[in-house]
């Protein structure tokens, strides 16, 4: 009978310790839980048209997909995961028009990362064409350190990391092959 009572009291003690450890390890995964932020965008839109103005007239169209917005972090950014359709108005009415299969928007920084087969075609017949390209919406000036093909008019080149002015006035290339004619 002692036998029985030591075994007994033997498997109540693994029993207690068994329940004990089962209960911290869940009360943690409760608290690892707790502690974990959700990252949630705090609005969602499906197939998007905004029109953006200047001085009443229209300077930008914006076509998408799907929209996250994510202005409740602490580095707010908008996310277009199944890419943009933009067009440009420049003064003049003169249209420039980008595609890309992905874009995020930064709004404390004003930088748009374009990503997947960006593509820039102007009115007058120039095309630029990478896999990624970095807008900067205050200085309106768009750059990147990725391999381009550059074709107008005039020629094509190809290079890698270029950088220019959102009209194609002012364009700086590093590493370029090809031939381009310029105006002098």
């Amino acid at each position: 009978m002692a036998f029985f009572i030591k075994k007994t009291c033997l498997v109540l003690v693994f029993a207690t310790l068994f329940l004990g450890l089962y209960s911290c390890e869940s009360n943690f995964k409760e608290v690892q839980k707790i502690n974990l932020s959700e990252f949630n965008p705090t609005g969602e839109a499906d197939t998007i048209n905004v029109k953006y103005t200047d001085s009443g007239r229209i300077s930008a169209v914006l076509l998408s997909a799907k929209m996250l917005d994510y202005s409740g972090v602490d580095f707010p950014f908008t996310e277009f995961p199944k890419g943009i359709d933009v067009t440009l108005y420049d003064a003049k009415g003169k249209k420039t028009f980008i595609k890309s299969n992905y874009a995020i928007s930064y709004k404390k920084t004003g930088i748009i990362d374009l990503q997947g087969k960006v593509k820039i075609t102007t009115e007058d017949g120039q095309v630029l064409e990478t896999e990624q390209l970095y807008f900067d919406q205050k200085n309106e000036w768009f750059y990147t350190e990725r391999r381009f093909v550059f074709t107008s008019p005039k020629g094509s080149s190809t290079g890698q990391g270029i950088d220019f002015s959102k009209d194609f006035k002012v364009i700086h290339s590093q590493k370029i092959s090809g031939e381009v004619a310029t105006d002098k």
